[in-house]
């Protein structure tokens, strides 16, 4: 095994073993502890008081999210999806994990050889590193999967909400602009208050007085609960599309283990590696072995052990377990 196929599997959490959990809980580690540190850099008497310790903190960090990045450039050709030495590794660095890992670290690089930032703006990018985590967690790599499939699901709902927002604060704007022109002067103004009552926020800094105002905002309320619940709705059902997708490109993986009746060492492995790659939980795993076995003994039942032939329904009534 040579050491990049080596690094590889270190820095490759699909590969476990005592080095890659080192390695991934030490990342973890690194990137909590950035993000902690951003949180207090922000307040003014930490920043004054231990202004050192946050710079060399960050020199230490910017340095191991820079190897980090190179090592996995240098070892993403292991993957066969990248295998080409030049072409592979540009693919790779265009992936949004990989731009994720790179924008951990450029903008404070930038930073350190002359660019000009604002230091509060330095310090929102800092906080890309917590998307590093999603390389880790199985339940935000699910979270993005079902966004990504259920854009324009999301797109299409935005832009319903859009139109009933306009709808809101134009009527609004048509009850309330003489009592109130301060806050229903316009239909800009008005698109505050439509904003945040269908949203079903409610802040309460802008109000409808008149009668006809209140029972306009009655219907906007009544009408924000369920615009409010039409994302919640998708994410659902995208969850729930996105398990059961899992869950059957699980089952196709057993049903091609168990063909032979038998799994062996290294199908055991691979059903290992794609469990943890679709992010099953080890006993919904165990489950559906079980389910394919039942099926695949039940199958043997039903064929003919001599010609390999499926019994009809009369040749099973006539076997002594079909007859009465």
């Amino acid at each position: 095994m040579t050491l990049r196929h080596r690094l590889y599997q270190w820095l490759d959490h699909r590969h476990p073993s005592l080095a890659s959990r080192l390695v991934d809980l030490s990342i973890m580690a690194l990137i909590s502890l950035n993000v902690i540190a951003v949180i207090f850099e922000s307040v003014p008497e930490y920043e004054q008081a231990y202004r050192s310790w946050f710079a060399a903190f960050e020199f230490v960090s910017v340095f191991l999210f820079a190897l980090e990045y190179c090592l996995r450039v240098w070892c993403c050709v292991e993957n066969p999806a990248f295998s080409h030495p030049l072409w592979g590794r540009l693919r790779y660095m265009g992936t949004p994990m990989a731009l994720v890992d790179l924008l951990a670290f450029l903008p404070s690089m930038l930073v350190w050889f002359g660019l000009s930032l604002d230091t509060r703006f330095l310090r929102v990018l800092r906080l890309i590193r917590i998307f590093k985590l999603t390389r880790y967690s199985d339940a935000l790599d699910l979270l993005l999967a079902v966004i990504r499939r259920e854009v324009s699901a999301f797109v299409s709902a935005v832009f319903i909400m859009l139109i009933i927002i306009i709808f809101a604060a134009s009527g609004i704007y048509l009850v309330e602009h003489d009592a109130q022109p301060e806050a229903f002067g316009s239909i800009p103004k008005a698109i505050w208050w439509a904003t945040v009552t269908l949203t079903t926020v409610g802040y309460g800094d802008v109000v409808p007085v008149t009668v006809w105002g209140k029972v306009f905002g009655v219907l906007i309320t009544i009408a924000g609960v369920g615009m409010a619940a039409m994302p919640a709705g998708i994410l659902a059902s995208g969850f729930s599309t996105e398990l059961q997708k899992r869950r059957e490109k699980y089952r196709l993986k057993l049903r091609q283990a168990l063909a032979d009746g038998v799994i062996s060492r290294a199908e055991y492995e691979a059903l290992r590696a794609a469990r943890e790659e679709l992010g099953l939980e080890e006993e919904e795993a165990a489950l559906l072995l079980d389910e394919e076995k039942s099926l695949v003994q039940r199958e043997k039942a039903l064929t003919c052990p001599h010609c390999g032939r499926r019994f009809s329904p009369s040749q099973l009534q006539d076997t002594p377990s079909g007859r009465e």
